[in-house]
């Protein structure tokens, strides 16, 4: 299985969690793990997802995900874990 990490950044709103989620439920994504937080009115989520049975490919998902971040005020990115690793380590 070959993780997938999405981010999601932005101002706090009511409903961001349900709509990421239920993006990634309606396309087949299991959710693996999950954290979020908000800081001052701004919420971070970070999640590690498994896309492998995903109903669309990865580049389709990922540019859905930024539109609806889009549309809902957040920033939302979807990475392979081994690009993600790559670019955050030390």
């Amino acid at each position: 299985m070959k993780k997938t990490i999405i981010t999601v950044i932005g101002k706090d709103t009511v409903g961001i969690i349900a709509k990421v989620c239920t993006y990634l439920a309606d396309n087949k994504v299991n959710v693996l793990d999950i954290s979020q937080t908000i800081v001052q009115g701004y919420f971070t989520m970070m999640m590690i997802v498994d896309a492998n049975n995903a109903s669309k490919p990865f580049e389709t998902l990922s540019k859905e995900l930024e539109a609806l971040g889009g549309e809902i005020g957040v920033s939302v990115k979807m990475q392979h874990e081994d690009i993600f690793n790559s670019m955050h380590r030390i």
